[in-house]
């Protein structure tokens, strides 16, 4: 500037233009580590498509309609599972088998594997050796798609999303699997469909980012029950829906479970904590750990009174939650 070369207009366009460069600069660079952890992220998502695509074996077929009104047949025969970080196997030579239209209850200490057979039945692991029939078909010859939807998962955290109730029910249907008759029973089978109406919006209710503070834990829960029972499935799985619920929510929970299940219209399979909301299963599996190194493994089988009958496992776990009260 001193020499004329360009007068001040020009030196001061430039120098803000280089400031602001740098500060780009410096703001694009500082996304870098976001950036190589969203790559990383999304290469292993794209592996993990891969590796579901290969677990399915090639001639998969759609599920064959079941023969029964009554739910699916489950059966495992001799599984053996462990984890991909573990040395330890969660499972050797695993038997059981849970007929049509049951209720059927998973019970044991923390680390046992209850929820492993839940994930089994889910196919989001596949055993290392045995097999696992669903109305007497192994679910690794079943197509993926076709298999799922046969199954209704509700998990101990409720998962609601942005949207209006009836969004959130709907989420994951095409328009011809319901119509406004099955969501209205599916919410009175769940004990919630008297909350909704009372609602100014009702159905049409917007739950917003603000779902997880907008409606209490029993609802949540009970939204999340409805919508998968709206799904009409033959197997229900409850993986300790009720274990982060207060007293008065588990009540209204374990009433509209209880309901379902004496309608005996599905297979009901239902990990629990809180040995009171499974009394009226049709059989209690006790898990608990075998000889070191191998594993858990089913130490009872029997109803409630049966089992309390016994004063094994299951009555001195019984014992122990009557003292925690």
């Amino acid at each position: 500037m001193a020499t004329h070369e360009y007068n001040p207009t020009q030196f001061f366009v430039i120098f803000v233009a280089i400031v602001q460069g740098a500060q780009g600069a410096g703001q694009f660079f500082s996304f870098a580590p976001d950036i190589a952890q969203a790559t990383a992220a999304t290469n292993r998502i794209l592996s993990i498509r891969e590796e579901v695509r290969n677990r399915v074996v090639d001639d998969g077929k759609p599920l064959a309609p079941s023969k029964s009104k009554t739910g699916a047949k489950v059966e495992f025969r001799g599984v053996t599972f462990k984890y991909p970080t573990r040395d330890t196997p969660i499972y050797r030579n695993l038997n059981l088998s849970v007929e049509s239209g049951q209720f059927v209850a998973f019970v044991g200490p923390s680390g046992c594997g209850k929820t492993t057979v839940i994930s089994l039945l889910e196919r989001f692991y596949d055993p290392l050796s045995g097999t696992i029939s669903f109305n007497d078909q192994d679910i690794r010859s079943i197509e993926m798609s076709s298999y799922r939807r046969a199954l209704s998962l509700v998990a101990q955290e409720p998962k609601l999303f942005d949207g209006t109730i009836r969004d959130n029910l709907i989420l994951g249907l095409e328009p011809a699997e319901f119509t406004e008759e099955t969501i209205t029973q599916a919410c009175k089978d769940a004990e919630i469909h008297d909350f909704i109406i009372s609602l100014p919006d009702g159905y049409a209710t917007s739950l917003g980012i603000n779902t997880q503070t907008s409606l209490s834990g029993g609802q949540k829960q009970r939204l999340c029950l409805a919508r998968a029972l709206l799904r009409n499935p033959s197997l229900l799985l409850l993986d300790e829906a009720t274990s982060s619920l207060d007293s008065q929510s588990e009540k209204l929970v374990q009433a509209a479970i209880e309901r379902l299940v004496g309608q005996r219209s599905m297979t009901v399979i239902a990990v629990a904590h809180r040995l009171a909301t499974i009394q009226k299963a049709d059989v209690i599996f006790v898990f608990g750990e075998s000889e070191v190194g191998r594993g858990s493994r089913i130490l009872e089988r029997g109803t409630h009174s049966d089992l309390l009958r016994r004063r094994g496992a299951y009555w001195q776990m019984c014992q122990e939650q009557a003292l925690d009260r």
